[in-house]
């Protein structure tokens, strides 16, 4: 049996699979608390993380109904970029600083200055800098809050915090450390004179964690953990990566070909390479894969967070606000939304906010506002897999993860709107399933990842979704028209 743990920005989710018997057992989650303040600040408190942890892992595992013993591994994915700034007892000197933080963007800025404009930021990095990544993050401490600063001993990522809450041991892997903007992404290793521009009174020997491979542990679980969860004291603990990385992973888009975009929280849409990728765009990252190679990416901030914004201003159920979606033509009947409640990133807007176009008397509904805002974020989706050129032009499917996936409608939309099959996997939380695929792989040393997740990668039929070759049509009218609004109002090119 295998663990495969998500720490994502909403909650912590824990999945049980049973390998051999090609099941997964179990699944849970609990909630974290997000705290949000002005210019865009985003912050969380590690504890909350594993105290969701706790709670999750000890209801799947109750629900898989199995004997703890039998649990061989554990893997974790967590949020990208979040910064987990620790002090000589391992405690946090500040609040976890969260990749859709955006106070960090003026300071952001400066960087990519410093480091010789995005030219120089692609020759030492491989990508370009974003406010989201953990380096602006790491920089705005050193200004804002000097006296935390200087009680830094290390420096983690959220999925780096967990697993050395469960080992002891601090540690990297390249698919996580691609996104803090001090790593290498096609050399994979730190790059130590981009990180002096950042942090220059901190030894970045000492403050960095070690890099390891991704199908190595990062250690065994700590005996007084083994003792309150009921496992053995062997257990290892993977490598993990962020949620992206391990995503990708959890849909079987481990090789070229298929494109994974998920709805959540954020929105993201990757692609795997076999090779570091110069993108048309500096606003497709080169991240690295967390299982070899590459996994060029765009991130949007404004997904199921915006929709779930608009269904809570007009007190819908999640069935009711589905409704209001399906009752309303594409097009929405001339509502565009704008959807930057928390900046953007694809496009680089990070001080945007939210705007509401093209309202009248007589399409001032429920079910416009309802599907405008779904329209708006899948739009802005499309134009980030525009940015991805040829590994996305190239792909022959879709495959659909996070919430906004559970949608029938939403589905549907995306194939129309993208022009590609779209499907889901059966289970659409994939970077919980990615973590134990990952964690077995570990602890497997001799089976292929593509073996593993033939396994368990299953696809749900029932979700396929064709494009429509009329609404196809329609849906490239209203993008247009979506285009134009950030034209005429950010200033990008339509």
């Amino acid at each position: 049996m295998y663990i495969g743990v998500d720490c994502g920005t909403q909650s912590t989710k824990v999945v049980v699979i049973d390998l051999d018997g090609e099941a997964i057992l179990g699944e849970a989650s609990r909630p974290h608390r997000l705290l949000e303040g002005e210019k865009g600040r985003r912050e969380q408190h590690p504890e909350e993380w594993i105290e969701a942890f706790r709670g999750a892992f000890d209801e799947a595992v109750s629900r898989a109904g199995i004997d703890r013993r039998a649990i061989r591994a554990i893997g974790v994915s967590g949020q990208q970029h979040g910064m987990v700034a620790l002090d000589a007892a391992g405690d946090p000197v500040h609040p976890a600083k969260l990749w859709c933080d955006t106070e960090t963007a003026m300071v952001n800025a400066a960087l990519i200055e410093r480091l010789g404009g995005e030219s120089g930021c692609l020759d030492r990095l491989g990508l370009v800098l974003q406010t989201g990544y953990t380096a602006s993050k790491v920089a705005w401490l050193r200004e804002a809050h000097p006296e935390a600063y200087r009680r830094i001993e290390s420096l983690l990522l959220t999925h780096d915090y967990l697993n050395f809450w469960l080992t002891g041991v601090k540690v990297a892997e390249a698919g996580d450390a691609s996104g803090t903007g001090y790593f290498d992404t096609v050399t994979r290793r730190w790059r130590h004179d981009v990180f002096a521009e950042i942090a220059p009174e901190l030894d970045p020997e000492r403050v960095l964690p070690s890099l390891i491979d991704s199908q190595e542990p990062a250690g065994t679980l700590r005996p007084a953990l083994a003792r309150e969860f009921g496992l053995d004291e062997n257990v290892l603990v993977a490598s993990g990566g962020g949620d992206n990385m391990l995503g990708a992973i959890g849909t079987g888009n481990i090789a070229p070909g298929i494109v994974t975009l998920s709805l959540g929280t954020s929105g993201t849409v990757c692609a795997y390479s076999p090779e570091p990728v110069r993108a048309g765009s500096d606003m497709v990252a080169n991240f690295c894969a967390s299982h070899g190679g590459w996994l060029p990416l765009i991130c949007t901030m404004n997904v199921t967070s915006a929709s779930t914004l608009v269904r809570e201003l007009f007190a819908l159920d999640l069935a009711t606000f589905g409704e209001r979606l399906a009752a309303a033509p594409i097009g929405a009947e001339g509502v565009t939304v704008l959807p930057f409640f928390q900046g953007e990133r694809v496009p680089a807007l990070p001080h945007a906010s939210a705007g509401f176009l093209g309202l009248t008397s007589l399409n001032l509904t429920q079910a416009n506002l309802c599907r405008a805002v779904i329209e708006s974020a899948t739009f802005g989706l499309c134009y980030g897999l525009e940015l991805l050129g040829e590994l996305a032009e190239g792909a022959s499917q879709i495959r659909l993860i996070g919430g906004g996936a559970k949608s029938p409608v939403w589905r549907q939309m995306v194939a129309d709107i993208t022009g590609t099959q779209v499907i889901c996997p059966q289970i659409t939380d994939a970077a919980a399933l990615g973590a134990a695929l990952q964690a077995a792989w570990c602890h497997r040393g001799d089976a292929t990842l593509a073996s593993l997740c033939a396994r368990l990668v299953h696809l749900d039929e029932t979700s396929l979704a064709e494009p429509d070759p009329a609404s196809i049509a329609s849906y490239a009218e209203v993008y247009g028209r979506y285009r134009q609004a950030l034209a005429a109002h950010h200033g990008v090119p339509a």
